[in-house]
């Protein structure tokens, strides 16, 4: 019996520990790793400031956080480049149920989504039904529409 919770290929999360209730990911299990669109990034040390902007193509409420730096990662993309990133640790919210997720900060201006929530993060408490999408909560209508990218351009 499978006791791992449904989620959809794409859904809305929150990063409670810096105040952001709704931005959407999507659940990626080619991934290894997750990532988060960051802007303004300051590493000082063992630190890094950065602005999370929540919706795509919208500037509406960002953040400016400030985190510990978990490690550096080097991160290869799909076409094959790779990055060194800084790499975070905080909670997500994903249906209603919190979990620890390593999170590598990068700009995503070009992609989809402002999250991807990778394998690692959730292999053992969800299940991803890759023919479904926001099995979770959604914000209201009128916040939804903050974030500009249409389900067709996905």
């Amino acid at each position: 019996m499978n006791s791992l919770e449904p989620i959809g290929w794409r859904e809305w999360v929150a990063l409670p520990e810096f105040d952001v209730p709704w931005t959407k990911a999507k659940i990626d299990t080619g991934a290894r790793t997750s990532s988060l669109h960051a802007e303004e990034i300051e590493v000082h040390g063992d630190r890094v400031q950065f602005t999370i902007t929540p919706w795509q193509g919208s500037e509406l409420d960002s953040v400016r956080v400030d985190a510990d730096v978990l490690e550096w990662r080097i991160v290869r993309s799909s076409s094959g480049y790779a990055e060194e990133r800084p790499t975070i640790l905080t909670d997500i919210t994903i249906r209603d149920r919190s979990l620890p997720i390593e999170l590598t900060l990068t700009q995503r201006h070009q992609m989809g989504f402002r999250m991807l929530v990778g394998r690692e993060a959730i292999r053992t408490t969800f299940l991803v039904d890759p023919s479904r999408s926001y099995l979770g909560a959604r914000p209201p209508k009128e916040l939804r529409k903050r974030n500009r990218v249409s389900d067709e351009d996905e």
